[in-house]
This record gives C-alpha cells, structure tokens and sequence, in this order.
C-alpha cells in the first residue's frame, strides 16, 4: 500500500465513561493489553483487544509532545486507521496528583483490592514519566 495522507495518519479517540479525554491525528499509539503491549501504525489490520491498567502513549504528528495517559480496564478498537481506546478511567499526565494518587495506592494495598493497585501504579508510572 503506497503511503499518503489518509495512510500515513491514525485518527486517535481516548474516551473515558465521562469524557473524551483526547482526540486528534497521530502518527503512532502504544497500549498494553492482555495480550502484551501493543503499537498501532497506519495501515494496521482490525482488531479488538481488552485493555489492562497502563499507561497509553500516542506519538501525535511531527512537531508535538508525546500524550501520555493512564488507563484502567478498557477495550482498544482499531479499524481503518481510526484507533478508540475506551476505559471507565483515563487520566491525563497533567491531570493526576501524585499525592493523591500515593494515599490510592496505600487504601487499595490496604483493601487488598488488585485492580485499584495496578490503576494507582499506572498513574504512579506515568507522572514518574512526566517529571
């Protein structure tokens, strides 16, 4: 397939149960999923996968920072070079407090609740990355 512009670009939706928390053109998207870790280029073939609690990064067009987001338990869809990452929660770097996000972590280890650790580690891992 020769490259252009309507293959060259992937149109990104990062949903979360609220709000769409980013929405735009972007050359490349990386996300975990049960399956492992996963990056979506332009052309890439349909798929469905669950998404794991992590962080998602997506390498918009030249010229623009890298968005880096946290993610629970979600679904990514990919079809015709239009990407959605759907999860009940995704934050933002910019939007997660680390010390909130530390008592999380200490209530969900204290409940023994596994989902909400590996929620609070991801939002843990990516302001670790921001900084």
């Amino acid at each position: 397939m020769a490259a252009n512009d309507s293959t060259s670009s992937l149109q990104i939706e990062l949903v979360a149960a609220d709000r769409v928390v980013w929405s735009g053109q972007a050359r490349e998207v990386i996300a975990r999923t049960v399956e492992g870790d996963l990056g979506v280029l332009a052309g890439h073939a349909p798929l469905l996968s669950v998404l794991v609690p992590g962080v998602v990064e997506i390498h918009p067009l030249e010229g623009e920072d890298v968005v880096r987001a946290a993610v629970g338990e979600g679904f990514l869809s990919v079809a015709d070079d239009h990407v959605s990452i759907l999860s009940e929660d995704a934050f933002l770097a910019s939007e997660i407090d680390a010390a909130a996000v530390k008592s999380e972590l200490e209530a969900a280890t204290a409940a023994e609740d596994a989902d909400a650790v590996l929620r609070a580690e991801a939002k843990l891992r990516l302001v670790d990355k921001a900084s």
